[in-house]
């Protein structure tokens, strides 16, 4: 009887983790509905079916040692396959666990799980406690899907489980290479010359579609080992790409009575989402935010983006200029000791006592870390907070609270030694989105659990100005802005690749005016170091500044973004939003602010498309083949 009756049983219990599998994508499709809406049923149910390569190769990876036994052990061994039994569902329970954790983390960074126990691992640990707590609810689908495995595992039918004659050993030797064979081609994912890949989800359109083809097994399994980023050729030579580069030199400005203190205020999530004056007034939880963006000696820059979904990956942006281009943050990758040169380093050697504060625990996301690498002299976290997590201000998962953080923020720029570089990562707008117990209540409920969280960071802003303005330092500092990332959103307009990434960017500078500049521009966070030199004066340091920013007050440049989005590079301009996807070809969007229509231009401009295809491969290439060189300053 060929296949064998143990094959066939194997065959079974695939096919049921395959149907599990299937319930996962669903769970993940409906927890992520906003993200898919609008796409064609048709097209969802397509990635369904692609999905099912993904499956095949993730399940065949984890499920290793019972193909193994399966192969060795005869349906006739009762004892046996009740062993086998438990096996298979042991094996299956990480599987599952990881894309139930994605059907609600997908939702804060935008892909499938990878390798985050490199990234928050240590946070996640810490905080495992209040995390299962507030997400309980994905304990009920996970439990019934494991009792659901142990339930329905198929068994050795009657017929199946009756000894049975010897296979003739030639028989067996058939079975054994096309199980094995086939085992390979599953584990390849396909015949394709090189075994299958994260982006080969993206193929189909539109790409975010990618997402619901992967599962989490897949992706994790996949970044386990660190997949080295791939050369790019799209230019022959490094003297081929630069006139596509679009990189620039800072204007000639007069450095005016004396060097201003910069002080850079990161916020947590600070989404344009959820701000009024970027949305007519509408919604508006920053009251404060948006007076300042209208006071006298403020330039808010209405069509800024940040160059990636995660805390991790701001820092490099806002500190060095580095967009965040590859899979992996460039703060837990192999790339760490590379050349970099941040505005701590740069404003280090004209006199400037830098500094970075963070009321997390020391060590989150490696802060403390990238803050030494970007040449931050001091870095202040949760422990040298006064009491640490023993302060009535400690937020209890997290770090200090942002109001009382940020009058202790006041308190030590008062007692720096002036100029000063002073940078300041704030956190209450994080998960699990807690505001301290006299705000209950009192901050505006909106409609999503973050929405108070902003109104209190907003409200902490407030006092910290309040503060800062008896300050003597306050009359020549320029403050900069900005959010690291997006959050939670319930705005149909800003579900979309721009609105994932649409963030304010504020410049203030309450003691001198700002250099003019289009407030409509296009702007990003790697604007930030050249903006920040622009503004003091600092023209002779932009042999430290990398190309992918520039100065938002630069009249000589037109402004743009760079991010990456599923498997996809994006380069945002005022007209257009260019796509470049794996197979190098380009896809042109009409531009509009934090809104990309799903479908492209259909008939584009082809010199446009050559234009901002040039300088989005340019881009790409300058920097991946400069981080595997160590080259990007050469």
């Amino acid at each position: 009887m060929f296949p064998s009756p143990a094959i066939r049983l194997l065959g079974r219990r695939f096919a049921l983790l395959l149907g599990v599998y299937t319930l996962l994508r669903l769970g993940f499709y409906l927890f992520n509905f906003s993200t898919f809406r609008g796409i064609e049923l048709g097209a969802v149910l397509l990635a369904f079916v692609h999905g099912w390569r993904f499956d095949i190769s993730a399940l065949l990876w984890l499920n290793l040692p019972l193909v193994l036994l399966s192969l060795l052990l005869p349906a006739s061994a009762r004892r046996g396959q009740q062993w086998l039994r438990g096996l298979f569902v042991l094996l299956n329970i990480p599987g599952f666990l990881l894309n139930v954790i994605d059907w609600e983390y997908f939702k804060f960074i935008g892909r499938r799980l990878s390798n985050e126990w490199h990234t928050i691992g240590d946070d996640l640990q810490r905080q495992a406690g209040q995390i299962g707590a507030h997400y309980w609810y994905l304990a009920v689908p996970l439990a019934a899907l494991v009792y659901l495995l142990w339930r329905l595992c198929p068994m050795p039918r009657a017929a199946e489980a009756a000894p049975a004659n010897r296979p003739r050993w030639a028989q067996r030797l058939v079975e054994l290479v096309l199980v094995a064979g086939l085992v390979v081609l599953g584990l390849r994912g396909g015949l394709q010359l090189k075994p299958l890949r994260t982006g080969a989800a993206f193929e189909q359109q539109p790409a975010v579609l990618g997402h619901l083809a992967l599962n989490s097994t897949f992706t994790v399994l996949k970044s386990i080992e660190e997949v080295p980023m791939e050369r790019k050729n799209y230019f022959a030579t490094d003297a081929a790409l630069r006139p596509f580069l679009g990189a620039g030199s800072l204007p000639a400005r007069a450095t005016g009575a004396g060097p201003d203190n910069v002080v850079l205020l990161l916020l947590e999530s600070f989404g344009s989402e959820y701000t009024g004056g970027e949305n007519g007034g509408r919604g508006g939880y920053t009251p404060f935010f948006d007076s300042l963006a209208a006071a006298p000696g403020a330039r808010l820059m209405r069509d800024n983006y940040a160059n990636g979904r995660r805390s991790i990956e701001a820092l490099p942006a806002v500190l060095a200029g580095l967009p965040s281009l590859m899979d992996q943050s460039f703060i837990t990758s192999s790339f760490q000791t590379a050349e970099l040169h941040g505005l701590g380093e740069i404003l280090g050697r004209h006199g400037y006592a830098t500094a970075m504060y963070h009321g997390g625990i020391n060590g989150t996301m490696g802060f403390d870390m990238f803050a030494g690498m970007a040449g931050v002299q001091h870095y202040y976290g949760l422990n040298e907070y006064p009491g640490s997590s023993n302060s009535p201000d400690y937020d209890g998962h997290w770090g200090i609270f942002d109001e009382p953080y940020l009058q202790y923020f006041n308190r030590q720029l008062s007692a720096t030694k002036q100029p000063f570089f002073a940078t300041l990562f704030t956190l209450s707008a994080h998960e699990p989105f807690t505001v301290p117990a006299g705000y209950r209540g009192k901050l505006p409920a909106g409609t999503q659990p973050i929405h108070p969280t902003i109104a209190y960071t907003d409200l902490a802003l407030q006092r910290f100005f309040r503060a800062a303005r008896q300050q003597p330092w306050y009359a020549h500092t320029l403050f900069v802005l900005t959010a690291d990332h997006t959050s939670q959103s319930d705005q149909p307009g800003y579900q979309n690749p721009l609105g994932y990434h649409k963030t304010p960017l504020l410049f203030f500078r309450p003691g001198q005016s700002l250099p003019a500049t289009n407030p409509g521009r296009i702007t990003q966070q790697v604007d930030v170091p050249a903006s920040v030199l622009d503004v003091l004066g600092l023209q002779q340091e932009q042999r430290f500044l990398l190309p992918f920013g520039s100065s938002v007050f630069d009249p000589a440049r037109p402004g743009r973004a760079l991010f990456r989005e599923g498997d996809s590079y994006y380069l945002v301009h005022s007209d257009f939003v260019a796509e470049l996807r794996n197979d190098n070809s380009v896809q042109l969007y009409p531009y509009q602010t934090h809104f990309m229509p799903s479908q492209p231009v259909a008939n584009p401009d082809p010199a446009l498309v050559q234009k901002y295809g040039n300088e989005l491969r340019a881009c790409v290439q300058f920097y991946v083949n400069g981080l595997l060189d160590n080259r990007l300053y050469k």
